[in-house]
This record gives C-alpha cells, sequence and structure tokens, in this order.
C-alpha cells in the first residue's frame, strides 16, 4: 500500500488544518489507520487512530477535544481535522496503516507509512 499525506501548512495558534492522507491498494478498509507525527528532536508520536469501521477512535491525551481522525473506506482515505491549534502542535504528521484493523497506539503495530506533511504553528 501506498500512503500520501497532504494538507500541512503554517497556521497561526487557535487556528485549523485538515491533513488528508490518500491510500492506494483494495484492501484499505480491513486495517486501522493512524496518525503520529514527529517534531525535531522529538522521538514520533502517536496522534490518533481509528479502526477498520471508523466505529472506533482513540486519541492522544494532549490531542482530545481538538483533533478528530475521521475515514472514508469508499474513497479510501483518512482525515485528521485539527482545531485549536497550538505551537507545540509543531510537527512532521505521519499517516500510516495499521496491521490489524483494530486501534493501537504503538508505531510497531503500523507497517505502512505516509511519506509527511509539514504542520507548523506560530504563536
Amino acid at each position: 500500500v501506498q500512503l500520501q499525506a497532504s494538507g500541512g501548512g503554517l497556521v497561526q495558534a487557535g487556528g485549523s488544518l485538515r491533513l488528508s492522507c490518500a491510500a492506494s491498494g483494495r484492501t484499505f478498509s480491513d486495517y486501522a489507520m493512524g496518525w503520529f507525527r514527529q517534531a525535531p528532536g522529538k522521538e514520533r508520536e502517536f496522534v490518533a487512530t481509528i479502526s477498520w469501521t471508523g466505529g472506533s477512535t482513540y486519541y492522544a491525551d494532549s490531542v482530545k477535544g481538538r483533533f478528530t481522525i475521521s475515514r472514508d473506506n469508499a474513497k479510501n482515505t483518512v482525515a485528521l481535522q485539527m482545531n485549536s491549534l497550538k505551537p507545540e502542535d509543531t510537527a512532521v504528521y505521519y499517516c500510516a496503516r495499521g496491521r490489524t484493523g483494530w486501534n493501537t497506539a504503538r508505531p510497531a503495530n503500523f507497517d505502512s507509512w505516509g511519506q509527511g506533511t509539514q504542520v507548523t504553528v506560530s504563536s
């Protein structure tokens, strides 16, 4: 599977961005999808995940209530709506495909990664 993330950019604190990830392949709907991020000098960290049906989601505490993950299995896409952005949200954001259909926050449980899209939040 190939994953292509887009939608990053520069936004002021308090603003919003919507990231999108397009997946190739016919089995997109069989797998959970997730978003991770990596800031300069820091390890990659979990942001959000959504189960194969879209019926279950899970978020990092740092983004809960501000970010919303969603998916469209008919279009093979997963999105991350980011509201009330903070400077500490600045990072490269990656979408990833899970090894199973169930939610997980562990990077090792994802087997395909997109190329990343930069999100910069200015104060």
